[in-house]
């Protein structure tokens, strides 16, 4: 074991490509290396050269899609049990400051998915950060807990089981049968305070917005918006990674000094995991002491802003989208009738819906919806950032472009480098004729 004036000296490990992974975004891990340690490969993929690399995690951290990871030898992770022991890392018997920032951090154990619902009605995106809760809390070695927080809500703790939490904590009283900041805030700062988790997420949605700026300012912790990407470094700090300057770089920020660490994610940025029915846990049932009379706000009336001719983009699994390439609003026609052949929706890229082509709504992207379809046709999208973080993570992307060197190029698994205002008719009168054909091919059997 290596030690440095009596202090053990935390491995760094080395740097590693995840197989499958990396999405060729042009070398940024290459840029941000200090030892020159990343070398491209023809197909634009980075080949880490071990002797050289540093485990300095520069290369990890500006990876939009977290392809890169850090690995250490067996008795670097020996050393590393070792200083989880003791997480002043040997420094805090010199130290009374790191000390007391060790025993301060160890005192928070857990992770906290918040459960929003709508009368009754859970987000989907709960349940998806149900399911990276899960990986963060596996890692880490504590239980993933379901924060429930309404009236009669208590199947929402049984149905947070069958997405992978351990136990559920359950406030069910008629004061939170509707949203309203304050009462919501006071119970789940209660709950901090008195059960300490490490990690909190909620949907990056304008419920889970409201709460978790408002949560983290009574709690005095950090929050980081909108994140494409959740991991835990050798510290168990919780590495948030989002869109940062307008989308042109990603950022891993950190909060390594306060607890808990929470972070919002936008509702389709993370999968959806495999509900398994069935599965069992602890519900946890706690009283708030909230009173009515204590909360000024009073709900008098619900007025439902969905527009019932509203496109959900966000839901679609097939999506046709178009972007400064479709030359004006009258040729969005020529994506609704390709759209209408898949059963998918049409969406737009910023520029579009800035050019007034297309309704807000419509919009993929970091400022718009994010998507995870089946089938993401791109045309005349060239690429930027922006549009990738709400679409790449989508199962097949077709992208459809005249500019062979176009950034929507590096992410799609089919190209098709020609005039959209030929290749999608063309692409639209086929599937129509295949669709024409199918009955007379059917074969039906009384068997």
């Amino acid at each position: 074991m290596s030690e440095v004036q009596g202090k053990i000296k935390r491995p760094r490990g080395k740097a590693r490509l995840m197989e499958g992974r990396c999405i060729a975004c042009g070398g940024r891990c290459q840029s941000a290396c200090p030892v020159d340690a990343v070398e491209m490969t023809g197909g634009g993929e980075p080949e880490i050269i071990a002797d050289k690399c540093i485990g300095c995690v520069k290369c990890v951290k500006v990876c939009p899609v977290q392809a890169l990871e850090i690995v250490f030898t067996t008795e670097e992770r020996r050393i590393l049990e070792q200083l989880a022991s003791d997480p002043a890392g040997g420094e805090a018997e010199a130290d009374p400051e790191a000390r007391a920032l060790a025993e301060k951090l160890a005192a928070y154990r857990g992770v906290w998915v918040f459960v929003e619902q709508t009368e009754g009605e859970p987000a989907r995106v709960s349940w998806e950060l149900m399911g990276k809760g899960r990986e963060l809390a596996d890692t880490l070695g504590v239980p993933l807990s379901a924060v429930v927080v309404g009236s009669r809500v208590e199947e929402l703790c049984y149905e947070s089981f069958c997405y992978g939490a351990d136990q559920a904590y359950l406030v069910d009283e008629p004061v939170f049968r509707h949203y309203r900041t304050e009462a919501y805030l006071k119970a789940v700062c209660r709950m901090i305070d008195d059960y300490r988790p490490e990690i909190v997420l909620m949907g990056a949605t304008g419920l889970g917005r409201d709460l978790a700026g408002a949560v983290a300012t009574v709690v005095g912790t950090g929050l980081t918006a909108d994140c494409t990407g959740l991991g835990i470094d050798d510290k168990r700090n919780l590495m948030q990674t989002r869109p940062a300057f307008g989308g042109n770089i990603m950022a891993t920020i950190m909060c390594d000094r306060f607890r808990p660490q929470m972070a919002t994610v936008r509702p389709h940025v993370m999968p959806l995991p495999e509900r398994v029915a069935g599965s069992s846990g602890t519900v946890i049932r706690l009283r708030s002491k909230v009173r009515e009379e204590d909360i000024l706000t009073k709900v008098l009336e619900i007025v439902s802003d969905r527009n019932k001719d509203q496109v959900d983009v966000a839901g679609a699994e097939f999506i046709v989208s178009g972007g400064r390439g479709m030359m004006g609003k009258e040729n969005f026609v020529l994506l609704q009738e390709l759209a209408d052949e898949l059963g998918g929706v049409v969406g737009a890229s910023r520029s579009a819906v800035d050019a007034g082509w297309m309704p807000h709504e419509r919009q993929v992207g970091q400022t718009g919806k994010t998507v995870r379809p089946k089938i993401y046709i791109a045309c005349g999208i060239s690429g930027a950032i922006q549009h990738l973080v709400g679409m790449q993570d989508s199962d097949v992307i077709i992208a459809i472009n005249r500019d062979p060197e176009a950034p929507i190029f590096e992410v799609a698994h089919l190209g098709i480098v020609g005039d959209l205002f030929q290749v999608v008719p063309a692409l639209t009168e086929r599937l129509r004729s295949l669709k024409q054909k199918a009955p007379e091919t059917a074969v039906c059997s009384n068997g």
